[in-house]
């Protein structure tokens, strides 16, 4: 208590010396511990001798020997920091994409008004904007600029595809869409004559840019073969689809709301894999409005959606329904077109269809199955533009199953007009 405080500082340093031969001496070699321990030694008797003089020598042969024993720090390389942290950065990343939050791109026009996909527009190559305008319309619009020659001065043939066939049993031409790392949308035309055109856009921007429609894109009367007319040009640009934030964790904690825009996978649901031909059909990810909860039953009749015999109350399918807010001008709700009836089921082709959503209470009680996890809720899924979507009209339920989480936020183009909460 009364030792004076050089006397004080040296005990503790003797101390410590200690403890870090005690945690690091699996690390150091013998030669290492046996310098740390001879200058413990010669603190100590310094101590003991009460000579001030020989303690601050002491600390010093101390300090250096504890400094010594270990290898010395180098200095990271700034080019593997940086690469470390990138990394980090992606695990994070990916972490929150897998259990919180995921963008999705939306590719086609099936919930327009309320969210775009990507639009195609027929422009000529002369009326194309300089660099400039076009950076500007890339980065604030998603506006892609678009000039390819798919035939010359003769008809081209297609091949036709090996497995997919048309309602009539047809080969279908060998046209293909894939969206590439989630965000950006791809058609691959392949050619009779072995060649491939792949274009940056969705099968149906190319359509509506006259590149893909009915009047470029002809068969042989019996189906059998398929070619592009001659001088059948893609010139125009696309408008992006909006970029929306998916909310992947509300559904683990609450029912999914009948009228609100919700994400849900394709697994398992055969309609949408028996229309892969179409250009909606091939994608692992849907949005669209959910229109029926577990237990309810549909019908559309006019441009009214009817929830269990009376037309639909939720704020947003009403919207829809009469035309009202942003939805002002469009025609509602549709029936699925019979093209195709022969060949794939429909649900929602006749006024009086009626779809059923089943509820896992009402299957346990009908004595469906003992073990719940065989049973499954079913959901509605419909497009706001009915008259472009592939939705529940055509191929039924949802499961609970393929359920992803409600639609967030879109978060881009700019200038898109659907900035922010998504309703």
């Amino acid at each position: 208590m009364f030792a004076p405080r050089w006397k004080k500082e040296s005990k503790l340093l003797h101390k410590g010396a200690r403890k870090f031969l005690n945690y690091k001496r699996d690390l150091l070699d013998s030669e290492k511990i046996k310098a740390v321990e001879e200058a413990r030694d010669t603190l100590q008797a310094a101590i003991k001798a009460g000579n001030r003089d020989q303690a601050t020598a002491a600390e010093k042969l101390v300090s250096k020997a504890c400094e010594g024993a270990l290898p010395r720090y180098r200095r990271p390389n700034p080019i593997a920091e940086n690469i470390e942290v990138f990394f980090v950065a992606i695990v994070i990343a990916l972490g929150i994409r897998a259990y919180f939050l995921q963008p999705f791109r939306i590719p086609t026009g099936s919930m327009q008004p309320t969210l775009n996909g990507i639009i195609g527009h027929n422009l000529k190559k002369g009326e194309f904007p300089a660099f400039p305008a076009k950076i500007w319309q890339a980065v604030t619009g998603g506006r892609k600029y678009i000039y390819k020659r798919l035939s010359g001065n003769e008809r081209r043939e297609i091949m036709t595809h090996p497995f997919r066939k048309d309602p009539r049993g047809a080969p279908m031409p060998y046209i293909e869409q894939r969206q590439k790392w989630q965000f950006f949308t791809e058609t691959t035309i392949y050619f009779a004559d072995g060649s491939v055109t792949r274009i940056k856009a969705p099968r149906t921007a190319l359509e509506k840019m006259g590149a893909l429609d009915r009047s470029r894109l002809r068969h042989s009367p019996d189906g059998s073969k398929w070619w592009l007319e001659p001088n059948t040009v893609v010139s125009g640009y696309t408008t992006s689809g909006d970029l929306v934030l998916v909310d992947k964790v509300s559904y683990h904690f609450r029912r999914p709301n009948r009228g609100e825009v919700f994400v849900f996978d394709t697994r398992g649901i055969k309609g949408i894999q028996q229309r892969s031909n179409s250009p909606q059909g091939a994608g692992s990810h849907y949005i669209k409005r959910l229109v029926g909860v577990p237990g309810d039953n549909l019908q559309v009749v006019g441009s009214d959606l009817y929830v269990n015999g009376e037309p639909a109350k939720d704020k947003k399918i009403r919207e829809v329904m009469r035309g009202e807010g942003r939805h002002e001008g469009w025609p509602g709700y549709q029936l699925a077109a019979s093209e195709g009836r022969t060949r794939w089921r429909r649900y929602l082709d006749d006024p009086e269809d009626v779809l059923e959503l089943k509820n896992r209470q009402d299957q346990l009680s009908a004595g469906k199955g003992p073990i719940e996890a065989t049973l499954y809720r079913e959901y509605a899924a419909m497009g706001d533009n009915t008259g472009n979507s592939l939705d529940s009209r055509y191929w039924g339920h949802v499961r609970d199953y393929n359920l992803v989480g409600p639609a967030l936020l879109s978060l881009w183009p700019l200038t898109s007009g659907h900035w922010g909460l998504i309703k």
